[in-house]
């Protein structure tokens, strides 16, 4: 099960990449419109961190059970099963008849994003011709964070200025999806050895033992990074609209945007900064932004806002790469995409748990207090987690 010779693939990775890119702008598409299903269905905030938190349930599932199964069965047809359930979460919202459709279209949507996870980064990587391995790289966590962050983005957009708020964002990114499927179909696979029947079964953290050193800091950090994207992803929307009373969709799309494009400028950065150096002062950025995000709560200021979603997605964009790197490069070929699996489980949890914390403080402390809780205690794990590794920083790669 090792990955076929790489000549004549030199338009292969940026195929991928977008395929990527497309599926995970999928995830974050309802962000924008949670306040009209609240609307329109009578629920609380906690209920709306809860369905986000479903997501993230489903991406930990198929991590947990189908980790490696492109690993074994290749990369084409894993890639093009996740389109088909991006397309059935697209579906659920599009015909949406309460709750029950909205859980279901986010499991879904969970599903897509965990076999995107670990089967679209290493096929990314493995279509690079050699010589530009890096650029692959960046290619796949830019990809990953671009597409989460145009969700948002393209559903406000469409939400605020074209009719069918609940409808015409959902009829887009299905169109887009079958362009992914086609530029899917036409990848070359990448692993020769492939099993002929697969069975899932569940695998736990599939983590080498070369490998841990390096995973358990780079883990932590990614949980950090992902806990400040949850919280915008899930939370941000209703601050805008309730504290700061801007009612604006396209504008809230906007602000989630600009921390996933942040964590896309600072993947770029890694090259110059180092991959030694991304992971702790990736932290320590992320811990720069959480003091903006918390001024901003204290102080009601959407500028402080958009600055704390820029900063920390710099510093969480920094760290990202820096792990998926050091990571991907430690694990051996035979296990890359379990072990890449396994770092996405840590960072899906960071995307969960604390959302729905943050959701259940709300109704007892409200939406301000609940969000300087969560933004003291992701700065301390931040906080940690850099100073230990400006002390022992990754091998290099």
């Amino acid at each position: 099960m090792s990955p076929s010779p790489r000549h004549g693939k030199r338009l292969g990775y940026p195929a991928a990449a977008a395929v990527f890119a497309i599926g995970m702008a999928g995830t974050t598409l309802p962000t924008p419109l949670y306040g009209l299903y609240r609307e329109e269905l009578g629920f609380s905030e906690l209920m709306v961190t809860v369905v986000f938190a479903v997501y993230a349930l489903g991406v930990i599932a198929t991590l947990l059970l189908a980790g490696n199964v492109s690993d074994e069965t290749g990369r084409r047809p894993v890639l093009l099963a996740a389109l088909g359930f991006s397309a059935a979460s697209a579906l659920c919202f599009l015909f949406e008849g309460g709750l029950p459709a909205l859980f279901a279209g986010r499991l879904l949507s969970g599903f897509a994003a965990g076999l995107l996870s670990g089967a679209a980064t290493v096929t990314v990587m493995e279509l690079a011709p050699p010589g530009r391995e890096a650029r692959a790289g960046l290619a796949a966590t830019a990809a990953n964070m671009g597409g989460l962050g145009c969700g948002p983005l393209l559903a406000g957009l469409l939400a605020e200025y074209a009719p069918r708020p609940l409808t015409l964002p959902f009829v887009a990114h299905l169109a887009l999806i079958a362009v992914a499927a086609v530029l899917t179909w036409l990848l070359p696979e990448t692993v020769t050895s492939r099993v002929r029947r697969f069975r899932l079964h569940p695998q736990g953290l599939a983590v080498p033992p070369q490998v841990r050193g390096v995973f358990a800091p780079s883990a932590l950090a990614a949980f950090a990074g992902f806990s400040l994207l949850g919280l915008f992803t899930a939370v941000a929307p209703a601050f805008v609209a309730e504290t700061l009373d801007v009612h604006n969709l396209a504008l809230a799309g906007l602000v989630v945007f600009s921390v996933f494009l942040a964590s896309t400028a600072g993947q770029a950065l890694m090259g110059r900064v180092g991959e030694r150096r991304a992971l702790p002062g990736g932290c320590f950025v992320l811990v720069a932004g959480l003091v903006l995000v918390a001024a901003s709560l204290l102080l009601a200021s959407l500028p402080l806002l958009v600055a704390g979603a820029l900063c920390g997605g710099l510093g969480q964009g920094l760290a990202f790469r820096g792990a998926v790197t050091a990571i991907s490069g430690a694990a051996p070929a035979e296990h890359r995409a379990a072990t890449v699996s396994a770092f996405f489980v840590v960072a899906y949890l960071g995307i969960s748990l604390p959302v729905v914390g943050v959701g259940a403080l709300t109704l007892w402390l409200g939406l301000r207090n609940a969000g300087l809780t969560f933004a003291g205690c992701v700065l301390v794990l931040a906080l940690g987690v850099g100073l230990y590794l400006a002390r022992r920083p990754p091998a290099r790669t």
